[in-house]
């Protein structure tokens, strides 16, 4: 994983969603996933070209069930982007970076 790629769990998931300014996008995924294998290299390539404007977060839906059924998580991967606090985009499945871009860049 990118050294920028934020491990979230339940410890510090709210406290990094609620961060003004910088919009982060997270990930929620787990080890079994394999459309979430496909992903992560996308999300890391995304972070790379956009890391001045968007955080990426990781978090792993086993480990923090409570976090993805506060949020409805019923497929992964999904993506879930947070403006100030607030969900801004809600995207679900896997796709290459432009795709993603796409989808978030009206956000950034």
């Amino acid at each position: 994983m990118s050294e920028g790629i934020i491990h979230l769990d339940n410890s510090n998931f709210d406290a990094e969603i609620s961060k003004p300014g910088t919009p982060i996008l997270i990930d929620f995924w787990a080890v079994w996933c394999g459309p979430c294998k496909m992903i992560a290299p996308e999300l890391e390539k995304l972070y790379d070209e956009k890391k001045d404007s968007i955080r990426i977060g990781k978090l792993n839906v086993d480990e923090n069930r409570e976090i993805a059924i506060r949020y409805g998580i019923t497929s992964i991967p999904t993506l879930l982007l947070f403006k100030d606090g607030q969900i801004a985009k809600k995207i679900i499945g896997a796709m290459p970076k432009d795709k993603i871009l796409s989808e978030v860049s009206a956000f950034l």
